[in-house]
């Protein structure tokens, strides 16, 4: 709301700066000249305050403006994998139990609810045992051992 305020002021007072520059011009008879170095400057000087002012913003956002993380607390988020370009399945864990939740534009809906825990609380691997390695490994083992059977 405040970046509005100012973003109208500025828009105001440079309407009347062009509207003061235009009168003098009319009432002198003279037309305005090439830009000189001290408009350049002044622009420039604008410019580079404006950016400051950008990055002051956004300093100030991420001091003081806190967002809640996915580790801490009952509720974590597990998993994540987007399926669309604004459709999620995140898997959620809230307490012991654990939801797998479908996040479209406008609504949330509950796909899922595991009796017993797919990840473990760090996410780290699952439940299940075999880590994607040892999976991987396995299978082109298999698949060597296939490749050198006498046919």
């Amino acid at each position: 709301m405040a970046l509005r305020a100012f973003l109208v002021g500025l828009l105001l007072a440079s309407s009347q700066a062009w509207a003061e520059t235009s009168t003098r011009t009319a009432s002198t008879g003279t037309s305005a000249g090439p830009v000189g170095p001290g408009e350049v400057l002044q622009v420039f000087a604008a410019l580079i305050f404006i950016l400051v002012l950008i990055v002051l913003a956004a300093w100030l956002m991420r001091r003081f403006v806190t967002m809640p993380s996915g580790r801490s607390g009952a509720l974590r988020m597990l998993a994540a994998i987007s399926v669309g370009q604004r459709e999620r399945v995140v898997l959620v864990q809230a307490g012991e139990t654990q939801l797998l939740i479908g996040i479209a534009p406008g609504q949330v809906r509950t796909l899922h609810v595991f009796d017993q825990p797919v990840m473990l609380a760090d996410g780290a691997e699952p439940v299940a045992g075999e880590r994607f390695a040892e999976r991987l490994a396995a299978a082109i083992h298999r698949h060597r051992a296939e490749k050198e059977k006498p046919q």
